[in-house]
C-alpha cells in the first residue's frame, strides 16, 4: 500500500510562516494528485489546496495569496507554504493523495496521519 508521512506543523504566532512537507512511500503508486486539508475543531475538514499532476492548482479562497502548494515529483512530495498565517488557520492539516497503484491497476485515496498548526494571535 502507499503511505503519506506531514512533517512541518508546529506553533507560530499570527504573521508568521510554515512550511508543510508530505512524502509518499510504499507500493508502486502513480499519483495523479496531492493536496491539502485542514479540519479546525468543531468544523467539517476543507479543501486547503490541491495540485495535479500537470501542475495545475486549486486553493481555498480563505488561504489564496498567502499559501503556496508545491511538489516534487521525483521525490513523491508535495509541500505546502504558508505565509502570514493567521489564528484562524489553526487546524490539523491533513496530506491527501488520489493515484493508482501501477501493479494492481487499482485506483486509490490516500490520507495522511495530519499535522497540527497552531496560530497564536
Amino acid at each position: 500500500q502507499v503511505q503519506l508521512v506531514e512533517s512541518g506543523g508546529g506553533l507560530v504566532q499570527a504573521g508568521g510562516s510554515l512550511r508543510l512537507s508530505c512524502a509518499a512511500s510504499g507500493s508502486a503508486f502513480h499519483i495523479n494528485d496531492m493536496g491539502w486539508y485542514r479540519q479546525a475543531p468543531g468544523k467539517q475538514r476543507e479543501l486547503v489546496a490541491v495540485m495535479a499532476s500537470d501542475g495545475s492548482t486549486n486553493y481555498a479562497d480563505s488561504v489564496k495569496g498567502r499559501f503556496t502548494i508545491s511538489r516534487d515529483n521525483a521525490k513523491n512530495t508535495v509541500y505546502l507554504q504558508m505565509n502570514s498565517l493567521k489564528p484562524e488557520d489553526t487546524a490539523v492539516y491533513y496530506c491527501n493523495s488520489h493515484g493508482v497503484l501501477i501493479l494492481q491497476s487499482k485506483t486509490l485515496e490516500v490520507w495522511g496521519q495530519g499535522t497540527r498548526v497552531t496560530v497564536s494571535s
